[in-house]
């Protein structure tokens, strides 16, 4: 069973998404506000979160960041239509996906089902991973700490985008296993890989340029002809 934190201030909204989530089989946690939010996190395990953005005491932005530092669980903001920067800013601090208000409460199961399934297809636990070691992910000289969504190689720190880093934390948490661009395609981007090819090369090939001595001739992430890629083990 999948335990889903449900954070907002307006309690019809937490009543109202508490009743879709309970008749799928998902266990359910209310919070009211950020401070709420991450009492909850540090006092239960949590697997997914609905975090509103507008909330008193902590927003949910500052919250999302706050939990960012401790937890790599889905993390799907609730948004007004107006909150677009807000929505950008939110994504760009580690949330995983957003619902506009008002929404579908079926679009909203749809995204949770969808993040849920990524989250294990990448290596997700049952049980929250905040405050656990088990985010640390190395290959060589390369170091992910997916909590504090770091990483270094060679011991230098370096920048990836939320994409490139998704795509590099895949293959570290499958090394020696060959992926089709499809494949990679649909658990990074969750979509569906139609015409994906290009777009996933070229963000590869970006990942390489930041953690490959000489991207020409890459040490880690390789192409295996005919098939996709593999995260060579080191």
């Amino acid at each position: 069973m999948y335990n889903i934190l449900i954070c907002d201030d307006d309690k019809d909204i937490v009543s109202a998404l508490d009743i879709y989530l309970t008749s799928e089989g998902y266990r359910t946690f209310a919070a009211y506000d950020g401070v709420q939010a991450l009492k909850a996190v540090e006092e239960n395990e949590i697997h997914l979160i609905l975090m509103d953005v507008m909330m008193p005491n902590l927003d949910g932005i500052r919250a999302t960041a706050r939990l960012r530092e401790k937890c790599n669980v889905p993390i799907i903001l609730l948004t007004a239509k107006s909150e677009d920067a807000d929505k950008v800013l939110g994504l760009n601090i580690g949330a995983d996906d957003y619902v506009t208000k008002p929404f579908n409460p079926m679009e909203v199961m749809a995204r949770v089902k969808s993040q849920l399934r990524r989250y294990t297809l990448l290596g997700g636990k049952d049980g929250s991973v905040c405050g656990s070691d088990d985010g640390l992910l190395k290959n060589g000289g390369i170091s992910m700490d997916d909590a504090a969504k770091a990483v270094t190689v060679d011991g230098e720190s370096v920048s990836l985008t939320p994409l490139e880093f998704n795509i590099l934390r895949l293959f570290l948490q499958h090394p020696g296993q060959v992926f089709s661009t499809a494949q990679i395609y649909e658990q990074v981007w969750n979509d569906p890989a139609y015409g994906s090819e290009n777009t996933v090369a070229v963000h590869i090939r970006h990942l390489r340029e930041k953690i490959e001595i000489d991207p020409a001739n890459p040490r880690y992430i390789k192409v295996v002809w005919g098939l996709g890629y593999k995260m060579e083990k080191v």
